[in-house]
């Protein structure tokens, strides 16, 4: 499912203008970019939480010459599935 099939979902469920919901799907992804960008997480009960995670520099090799290359410790956003949402896809 992508965003827009998203959207489409959401207002048919909710009787809601596709224009307001695709309005208030922008924001939740802006607010929660926003959030992990300061460095907090977002925990949504039993759906689940959205955090940031450090990754350590580490060795690593460029395919096309097989040459050792050394790979910069990075921050990247993560998400951990809720009890809930795990359960629900079971």
């Amino acid at each position: 499912m992508n965003k827009a099939e998203l959207v489409q979902a959401i207002a048919e469920r909710t009787r809601i203008a596709k224009k307001d919901v695709a309005d208030v799907v922008d924001v939740m992804m802006d607010v929660i970019a926003e959030t992990l960008a300061r460095g907090d997480k977002v925990q949504l009960v039993g759906f689940g939480h959205f955090e940031i995670r450090e990754r350590r520099a580490r060795k690593g090799r460029n395919p096309q010459t097989g040459e050792e290359i050394l790979i910069a410790a990075s921050r990247v956003p993560a998400f951990r599935a809720g009890k809930l949402l795990r359960e629900g896809v079971r």
